[in-house]
């Protein structure tokens, strides 16, 4: 859902390989993943990182290629290969192979180089993995705050692994990383609304819909009247601060570091900006930043203007 350019970064894992149509879902992210001006060795580390986050999500939403090629590769019986949560059990049981022993999945095959290389904690991953456990017990959420504390287990573990690939992890930068990644998490629900009910999962708290007079009904509609264009501005605009509280990320390193993480908060930005674009009507679907208002963006973090 980015407008970034595609980026096909060379990666450990054979392109014609089914775990190929994982990595490949990078172009659709919000920030670019790995990008070319990335030394090698960071590239390959992120991409392997992007590679289990991308497939822990799957699993939790039932986006697998077909043919259960992944259960199979991760010793789960075909009888339950469609259970989210047996998936996810034998996804974290190969994960823990990562760090005693041999994974069976490609995709951790391909990990276990980079946890070693960087030191990697178990910590991080498993968080990503308990969100998607979550995401098949919890459909909803009462406050802000627990929709919060979702995002620490869903998002800010990706923003501490690139800390931690890049060899820049301190206190202050963590902090202000879980800021960034929570707010594109909080856009990223904002532009998947529709998707997401299909999924029966609203991750609007519902205290604010409440605040907002909007009934989970005037989400299904095919288009967003003025009560849910008011709830999704008043969210956007939580996103928005976030982001803005993090960007100051950006101005504490430097070097091709900078540009990544530049990139990844005018991602989010870009994307506050084409819901505005469309008014809030995000119903009819994830509105897309365009290259341009990307680019812009990117321009005004490195300048400190965000």
């Amino acid at each position: 859902m980015s407008a970034h350019p595609r980026v096909r970064p060379e990666s450990p894992v054979d392109t014609a390989s089914p775990e190929s149509a994982t990595l490949d879902k990078a172009a659709e992210e919000n920030f670019p993943v790995a990008p070319f001006f990335l030394p090698r060795a960071w590239r390959d580390d992120l991409m392997a990182v992007y590679g289990f986050a991308r497939l822990v999500d799957d699993i939790g939403d039932g986006d697998l290629a077909p043919g259960g090629a992944d259960a199979r590769l991760l010793g789960v019986s075909p009888d339950q290969a469609h259970d989210r949560l047996a998936m996810l059990d034998a996804f974290e049981t190969d994960l823990r192979q990562v760090f005693d022993g041999t994974p069976r999945h490609p995709l951790l095959k391909a990990l276990q180089p980079t946890v070693r290389r960087r030191s990697l904690t178990p910590e991080p991953f498993l968080g990503l993995i308990a969100a998607n456990r979550q995401d098949q017990l919890v459909t909803r959420y009462e406050t802000y705050d627990d929709l919060l504390a979702y995002c620490e287990l869903s998002a800010n573990p990706v923003g501490r692994l690139v800390l931690a690939i890049t060899g820049t992890a301190t206190p202050e930068r963590i902090r202000l990383s879980d800021a960034v990644c929570t707010g594109l998490q909080i856009v990223e629900h904002l532009q998947d609304v529709a998707e997401d009910l299909d999924r029966d999962r609203i991750y609007l708290p519902a205290e604010d819909l409440k605040k907002f007079h909007v009934d989970e009904t005037d989400l299904a509609a095919p288009s967003a009247g003025a009560s849910v264009r008011a709830l999704v501005a008043y969210e956007a605009e939580r996103a928005l601060k976030l982001l803005n509280e993090g960007t100051p990320l950006v101005g504490s390193v430097h070097g091709r570091l900078k540009l990544l993480l530049a990139g990844f908060v005018a991602g989010g930005k870009a994307a506050v900006h084409a819901i505005t674009a469309v008014s809030y009507d995000v119903l009819p679907g994830p509105p897309k930043p365009t290259k341009a208002r990307l680019l812009r963006e990117v321009g005004a973090t490195l300048r400190g203007e965000g």
